[in-house]
């Protein structure tokens, strides 16, 4: 297993050093330039659209709100990349990859922006409710159906499999060091867990999931602004050091430039997910009376996720001053940060907040897959073994080494963000014309702007829910 590990690590090497890191920070370039820096400019209205209430149609069909798709995806993003991927960051690329997780979170909530406001554009209608994400937008902007699968297959093993494993092995992890429980333990209940609800009975525990994991994220975004609140006057000699290993002379002379550089843009985007395309399979889900409006909430996610929480896990690593050990590495780092300000409760506390991040996540997961699944074929046999694969991923990932889970997700996570990045890139002028005419409408003191596909003519015959 040993070579197949270091075979992965050096595709991920060429695959981040020469095309990702170039492609992701100029795709986000060139969309904050294109749309006037909409992640700062309108960083007011992105607030405000937070009020907005969950719509009805014809007086009694509900839908998912701006809000409520804001609250959700917040959710699934709180956990794994915010508590173990920071500590990996910090690990392998040293403090200055935070640096290059905040650059990446700021230029990156543009490319965000476009990619949600084009799966709302792009969605359709399912039987409960909207349907979108880049296979769709793929399909109907592009008329590359081809394309559409190859995101569809990439996404499915991205979430189904890559990112289960990391989820897995993070739970795995955290239970043998707050309570000690073996790991293949650990790994087969979760695995078996997981298979359950798969197979069946999803509503029930999906229904008490968004209710715990949000109230989990906000005690973990409490409990971390207190400690940074605690070492306010060391604030300062953090940030320098985060900013120093960025661009200290030591770090050019030691290569660690380039290491802070990747860490800080993987790990940025496993946590925050923007120009991945990931999240607008859910963002296309949302009624709004306009697509931008939930660019605009995605883009606030963005910064949410990065600029606040994961800047709270970094600043708890660095106070606590752990992260130059060998032994400690992932969410076993954060755990001991946290013990080291609030003694053992803080292990345990992580443990019982990682297992409900991490659980929601892999049902969540495992439904980006299905959804993608189900554009690519309707065929059930394909979805049961697709099930199968996902609990036997599970079980793999809690028995697997932190580095081998890390490398299977950045690869695919890598090969996915292309794809979609070519796809927004060439469908991007959308998003612009959509902004403007946004912008124009509340310049109109229009305050809800609307959209109606008859705006645009030339792809009207594509449009389906507008």
């Amino acid at each position: 297993m040993e070579w197949i590990t270091h075979a992965i690590n050096a595709i991920n090497d060429i695959l981040w050093t020469y095309i990702l890191i170039a492609m992701l920070l100029g795709c986000a370039v060139w969309f904050s330039i294109k749309t006037r820096f909409v992640q700062f400019g309108n960083l007011k209205e992105m607030i405000c659209l937070l009020g907005d209430s969950t719509a009805k149609i014809d007086g009694h069909e509900k839908h998912i709100s701006s809000f409520q798709a804001f609250t959700i995806s917040l959710a699934s993003r709180v956990g794994t990349g915010n508590l173990a991927g920071v500590a990996t960051a910090i690990t392998f690329g040293g403090p200055g990859a935070i640096f290059w997780m905040w650059i990446i979170a700021l230029l990156g909530a543009s490319s965000a922006f476009v990619e949600s406001t084009l799966a709302q554009l792009f969605k359709i209608k399912g039987k409960h409710a909207y349907i979108g994400g880049p296979a769709y937008y793929m399909e109907k902007g592009l008329k590359k159906r081809w394309m559409g699968i190859i995101f569809a297959i990439l996404i499915t093993i991205t979430f189904g499999f890559a990112f289960n494993s990391v989820q897995s092995n993070t739970m795995s992890a955290a239970l043998d060091s707050a309570f000690q429980i073996e790991p293949l333990y650990s790994g087969i209940v979760i695995a078996i867990l997981t298979s359950i609800i798969i197979f069946g009975g999803i509503q029930s525990i999906a229904k008490v999931s968004s209710v715990i994991v949000p109230i989990m994220a906000l005690g973990y975004i409490c409990l971390a602004l207190f400690i940074v609140l605690s070492n306010l006057s060391r604030l300062p000699d953090v940030i320098g050091q985060i900013v120093g290993n960025a661009f200290g002379w030591n770090q050019a002379v030691g290569g660690s430039i380039g290491a802070a550089l990747m860490q800080g843009i993987k790990r940025g985007l496993f946590s925050n997910e923007a120009g991945m395309g990931s999240a607008p399979n859910a963002a296309a889900t949302a009624h709004v009376t306009h697509p931008a409006k939930q660019g605009l909430i995605q883009a606030l996610g963005v910064f949410t996720d990065t600029l606040l929480i994961c800047s709270c896990t970094a600043f708890i690593i660095l106070f606590s001053n752990l992260h130059g050990s060998d032994e400690l590495n992932g969410i076993q780092l954060t755990q001991a940060a946290l013990n080291s300000e609030i003694g053992n409760i803080g292990s345990i506390y992580v443990a019982v907040a990682i297992l409900f991040f991490s659980y929601s996540s892999i049902l969540g997961n495992y439904y980006y897959g299905e959804a993608n699944i189900r554009f690519i074929t309707g065929k059930t046999w394909i979805l049961y073994i697709y099930r199968i694969l996902v609990g036997g991923m599970v079980l793999y990932g809690s028995l697997a080494s932190l580095r081998m889970v890390w490398n299977m997700a950045d690869l695919t996570m890598g090969l996915m963000a292309i794809c979609n990045l070519i796809a927004i890139l060439l469908l991007g002028k959308y998003a612009f014309r959509l902004l403007q005419d946004y912008r124009n409408q509340k310049r109109q003191g229009i305050k809800s702007p609307i959209f109606r596909k008859e705006q645009m003519k030339d792809i009207e015959q594509d449009i389906e829910c507008w």
